[in-house]
């Protein structure tokens, strides 16, 4: 029993110090870093919200944001909720309790230094510790809101455990990014959502890297472009996919330049 006790007295006393380190001293470190030496010199991915790169941008949709959320939900994918105390508390609970918590909260990354859009996930097995996610950034702003692009980053969330850069709980994700991808549209394909969808390579180059939790991941470099459509709507006169490609390629390659200038 005494022993115990001890344990348990010692983990309450190291947990304070263990949160300052992971969640105040190492994110403040890899700021500095990043201040001091640059951002990495990678495009075609997120970034953290410490400046580290992240994961892979492999999917854009086609349309509003309530065509895309209306179409997210029909594909069986919630709306993630904002991360507030109250969310990150119940989302703490869902993992360790295996409740299920089908909007539980996604880790902030940054794309053009803005923090996601929308993100969306479909959790696996009754708790967020597995789970299909994607976060979303609106792209541009056409004069017809049916053709805005929202480019994003689709990942599959094998399972919790700590970040190898900063010590941080987080979610470790399945190495084939790609697959992920084509599950997003395969869903959207299922809920006769998708008016069309095209992969085209340029985006980023592919082969192995690895992502803001350490985690190494393989992709072929193609984004897929997908169109949405309303429910029994003819398809929207959107632009082409190599169009699309080409537009943002250029503004991400902006944004990469503008971050080693600055």
């Amino acid at each position: 029993m005494k022993t115990i006790t001890r344990t348990a007295a010692a983990c309450l006393l190291t947990m304070p110090a263990y949160a300052l380190f992971a969640y105040v001293v190492m994110p403040m470190s890899w700021r500095q870093y990043h201040r001091l030496a640059g951002p990495p010199a990678l495009s075609g991915v997120t970034r953290t919200a410490e400046g580290i790169a992240g994961d892979p941008l492999n999917v854009a949709l086609v349309g509003t944001r309530t065509e895309v959320a209306e179409a997210m939900r029909a594909a069986g994918w919630y709306p993630a909720d904002r991360i507030t105390l109250r969310s990150g508390l119940r989302d703490a609970a869902s993992v360790l309790f295996h409740r299920p918590y089908a909007c539980a909260p996604v880790s902030t990354h940054l794309l053009w230094e803005r923090p996601q859009d929308l993100a969306f996930e479909q959790i696996v097995g009754g708790s967020p510790r597995r789970r299909h996610h994607v976060r979303l950034w609106q792209a541009n702003q056409p004069l017809d809101p049916r053709n805005t692009i929202w480019l994003g980053a689709a990942t599959y969330d094998l399972r919790v455990g700590f970040s190898r850069y900063t010590g941080e709980i987080i979610h470790h994700i399945e190495p084939r990014v790609d697959a992920e991808r084509d599950t997003l549209v395969e869903d959207l394909v299922g809920a006769g959502r998708l008016a069309r969808a095209d992969c085209l390579a340029g985006l980023r180059a592919g082969g192995r890297d690895r992502n803001g939790s350490g985690d190494d991941y393989e992709t072929d470099g193609r984004l897929c472009i997908a169109v949405l459509r309303g429910p029994g709507s003819d398809p929207p006169q959107a632009p082409a996919p190599a169009e699309v490609l080409q537009g943002l390629r250029a503004a991400i390659s902006q944004s990469w330049s503008r971050e080693r200038a600055s």
